[in-house]
């Protein structure tokens, strides 16, 4: 990848007329028509990286009723919820470290949603790992099993849990889930962390067609210095924190505006409004969602005899 411009990842997924790698007004937390009032966000892996840079702000600054902030380590969780006071002090938030591969450990993180909230409207599911060697043969088993451990069995338990706690099955619900964009990739230097998040893509697909209810949708972040962003990626332009967050805020706000994207994988840079634009264009043709390249059917052969 070192003879590809700095602005790759950016131009090559080009969906939209305009892409922006900063908050842009249309996704500012701040703007009315992005306000979660009255909503209850959950934010998974809220204690580092775009969790308590970008995304924790963000919801935070569009006056949601509460937050509730997921992620293994208690002490950098506390110091988010902190920042969160400080940003809004009205914002009423549950702070629970969670072992999201542990099916009790999260059991017992929606009992506590349950106690303070009833039940929450948004699933924000952005816990990940990135491990394993690049060579795959040399991969760990365990260190390389860890990624689904994570990213595809704990997303899995998170939804599960989150879904059975809705009020009722017609319930409104948002589930926005951060995978990558190159899970369509063949990068045998990433294969544990990229086959991993692909089935937790599809997961978030089946999750779109079997509840009616829940606009559940795939978001590729962009580019961020974090701690699991692979060396390859870092000269690359990165992303400020800011693009994540108002993307996700904007997909909570109104269920109904961001629904047409329901069961499909967007990123982060593309602009909201040339996504509207597209809508309709999106929804008939189905565009935006994993298939299987080529042509298909007996009748391409019963044409040829």
């Amino acid at each position: 990848m070192e003879n590809l411009p700095p602005d790759f990842w950016v131009t090559s997924l080009q969906f939209t007329p305009k892409t922006y790698q900063t908050n842009y007004p249309a996704i500012d937390p701040t703007n009315p028509q992005n306000s979660l009032a009255g909503k209850v966000v959950i934010i998974n892996g809220a204690s580092r990286g775009i969790g308590a840079m970008g995304i924790t702000p963000a919801v935070t600054k569009a006056g949601p009723k509460g937050v509730v902030l997921v992620a293994s380590g208690p002490e950098k969780l506390s110091a988010v919820e902190k920042e969160v006071h400080k940003i809004s002090p009205h914002v009423k938030t549950l702070a629970v470290p969670t072992d999201i591969r542990n099916p009790e450990s999260v059991a017992d993180l929606f009992r506590k949603v349950k106690e303070t909230f009833g039940h929450a409207d948004i699933l924000i599911n952005n816990a990940g790992v990135f491990k394993g060697k690049p060579v795959i043969h040399e991969n760990d088993v365990e260190e390389w099993w860890d990624n689904f451990e994570v990213n595809t069995k704990g997303a899995f338990l998170v939804m599960k849990q989150f879904i059975s706690l809705l009020p009722s099955p017609d319930y409104p619900a948002v589930i926005a889930n951060l995978v990558t964009s190159v899970t369509y990739k063949t990068l045998p230097f990433m294969s544990g962390y990229i086959l991993s998040k692909l089935a937790s893509q599809q997961l978030t697909a089946n999750i779109a067609a079997g509840y009616p209810n829940i606009t559940a949708i795939n978001v590729h972040p962009g580019l961020y210095d974090t701690d699991i962003l692979n060396e390859a990626f870092r000269r690359f332009n990165l992303d400020d924190p800011s693009l994540i967050g108002g993307t996700l805020v904007w997909l909570g706000a109104d269920p109904e505006r961001s629904k047409f994207l329901s069961g499909r994988t967007i990123v982060a840079n593309w602009d909201v409004d040339g996504l509207v634009a597209r809508k309709e264009e999106i929804v008939s043709k189905d565009l935006l969602v994993l298939d299987w390249k080529g042509t298909f059917g007996k009748e391409q052969f019963e044409k040829q005899e």
